[in-house]
């Protein structure tokens, strides 16, 4: 039951204890709004005036980790004056915290690793949030990154949690620019310097086009006839675009190509084979015995 006694305890209690809570609890909040605008102030002193893609990722990505370093600082902080305004011993619960943090960092050698790596991996620039990258064996856009893991998502919509320990090689396919290289197989019969022609034009083309001008950053760039396969001619090509535009001006790209061989009828290779009879010392042949079977649709009359 409540006794006047225990009802005054509790008054005296909110009226002190409480409202130092109650202001800590403020005062937290105005920390992680201040900690909010600050980060917004940082991003812009690393953006530096500049507003091209690659400057806003790199100024996002280490205002993040700005925020999140604050956000954590101001929690801890919180939690220690909480204690203290409850008359809870911060130092025993430091020193049991430290040898429990003794032994568990035995147990945590994979977490040290993932800071130590986050840490040069977002000190030397080699990932921004927005950046299409592969990792660990799994590829996708970078939706976040910190110093425990870095999260990613793939074209199929998955979302992968790859730990930074785990990243030793990094392939970042949007910094700065991005390339699409073309390998166009035609029929052997075909004139090379007439496909070649032909996708020159296509990449004029596709520059003039308002929709895609803006990404693509060069004319289409031709390596040459790169190799001979089974049953075609490889030609080699490339086209730089703006960073992560790349697949867009492919798709484009090879979209109008097609409709260009049709219409000028150059043939796309396709599997086929060519017999030719071998012959002995004599220049004799074996005979080749080839069958035609002609076959004619039956007609049903109906009556």
């Amino acid at each position: 039951m409540f006794t006047p006694e225990l009802l005054q305890k509790g008054l005296t209690w909110l009226l002190t204890t409480g409202l130092k809570i109650l202001l800590i609890v403020a005062v937290v909040m105005v920390l992680t709004r201040i900690s909010r605008g600050a980060t917004r102030r940082v991003e812009k002193v690393f953006l530096k005036g500049r507003e091209d893609e690659e400057s806003l990722k790199r100024a996002r990505t280490l205002s993040g980790l700005i925020r999140q370093f604050l956000n954590g600082l101001i929690v801890i902080v919180a939690v220690m004056t909480v204690l203290a305004a409850l008359d809870i011993q911060i130092g025993p619960l430091l020193a049991t915290a430290g040898v429990a943090g003794l032994a568990i960092s035995f147990a945590a050698q994979s977490l040290i690793k993932d800071v130590i790596n986050g840490f040069f991996i977002i000190l030397w620039d080699q990932i921004r949030v927005g950046d299409v990258i592969e990792v660990a064996g799994r590829s996708g856009v970078v939706e976040s990154l910190n110093l425990k893991m870095t999260v990613l998502r793939s074209v199929d919509g998955n979302v992968h949690y790859v730990p930074n320990n785990l990243i030793d090689v990094v392939t970042n396919m949007t910094k700065e620019y991005s390339q699409f290289v073309f390998d166009v197989a035609v029929n052997y019969f075909e004139d090379v310097d007439e496909v070649i022609k032909t996708l020159k034009e296509v990449d004029e083309e596709l520059r003039t086009d308002r929709q895609f001008s803006e990404s693509i950053l060069s004319p289409l760039e031709i390596l040459g006839l790169d190799r001979f396969e089974n049953s075609a001619s490889v030609i080699r090509a490339r086209t730089t675009t703006k960073p992560s535009k790349q697949w867009e001006i492919g798709r484009e790209f090879n979209r109008r190509l097609k409709k260009a061989f049709d219409r000028k009828g150059i043939t796309i290779s396709f599997p086929h084979l060519i017999l030719f009879p071998g012959q002995d010392k004599q220049g004799q042949s074996a005979p080749l015995r080839i069958k035609l079977v002609e076959e004619k649709a039956s007609q049903k009359i109906e009556n």
